[in-house]
């Protein structure tokens, strides 16, 4: 097996497995050529089989729109609230870190607390810091060795149950980043408990919401939540900021799969709502005519001549 980096977050990688004298290329989660902190994907080597993403296997991702973020939180601020982001825990939160240093530091918000309530995002977030001090190479080079980089001592890290309790009703205003990112569980679940039904307070949507999810029931507007048993009123401002995406939408993966040496004998398109593998597999066969396919679960294929389980 040889590991690339995959540009998705910070250790991803691309995987390409030798089985019997075949060779099959899975694409894990890849990444975005314009990520803040990392190199784009490495391209990918000559494979049989391509096993490849589609989590926006059906979109472009749109244009940044910087202002977005920073209005929403001078709203929220404005009218006494607070601003709930909930982010995943590796890698989004760092990049919503190094938004908001940003916007403070340019005067473009106002300097409120910014507290990190989840544990593993904190520990998410030592690795990166170790990793910007260390200089890894999966790092842009204007990246590496900035020791200020995510090193803002402004920030409060949250531990503790009774401190993340106390973030439930904030009394003054500021911003917490929580996981998980499609709010299914972890803290965040308990501060939208609470901080929905103000109309004063925010949530920021920051990246992909999975059907089915209370981030994805927020996205699409719903008035009210359920959690812990109870129907929660949806009474917050609701944003949903897609500049944090670190997913390769459609036309990026099209673009990486391209750049292979030599056409592999099939692609099987996994990993994304139905319609959305369904519409990446119809744009390789068209655009890059290439066989290409979504597998049903639990369908075995041939791969030379061993046979693998694809789900």
């Amino acid at each position: 097996m040889t590991l690339q980096p995959a540009g998705h977050i910070l250790g991803s990688a691309t995987a390409l497995v030798a089985v019997g004298g075949a060779r099959a290329l899975f694409s894990g989660d890849l990444g975005r050529s314009g990520h803040p902190l990392l190199r784009p994907p490495v391209d990918p080597p000559a494979a049989d089989v391509v096993v490849v993403e589609s989590t926006y296997g059906d979109r472009r991702h749109a244009p940044r729109d910087p202002g977005l973020l920073a209005d929403a939180i001078r709203r929220t601020v404005d009218r006494g609230g607070s601003v709930l982001i909930p982010a995943f825990a590796v890698d989004r939160t760092e990049l919503v870190i190094l938004e908001l240093t940003r916007l403070m530091r340019s005067g473009q918000i106002p300097k409120v607390p910014v507290f990190v309530d989840s544990p593993m995002a904190l520990a998410a977030l030592a690795v990166y810091r170790r990793a910007v001090r260390q200089g890894s190479v999966q790092l842009r080079d204007e990246v590496r060795g900035s020791h200020e980089l995510l090193e803002d001592t402004g920030l409060h890290a949250i531990h503790d149950a009774t401190a993340s309790q106390r973030l439930n009703r904030p009394s003054a205003p500021c911003i917490v980043i929580s996981a998980s990112g499609m709010a299914t569980g972890g803290r965040v679940v308990h501060h939208l408990a609470q901080q929905l039904p103000d109309r004063r307070n925010c949530v920021v949507l920051t990246g992909y919401q999975a059907a089915g999810t209370r981030g994805r029931q927020l996205q699409e507007g719903a008035r009210q939540v359920k959690m812990h048993g109870k129907y929660v009123p949806v009474r917050a401002e609701i944003v949903d900021d897609q500049d944090f995406s670190v997913h390769a939408d459609a036309d990026e993966t099209l673009r990486w799969l391209g750049r292979s040496p030599t056409p592999p004998e099939n692609v099987y398109v996994v990993h994304g709502e139905q319609h959305a593998a369904a519409r990446l597999a119809e744009r390789i066969g068209t655009e890059l005519g290439w066989c290409a396919v979504v597998p049903r679960y639990g369908e075995r294929v041939r791969l030379g001549e061993t046979v693998v389980d694809e789900a």
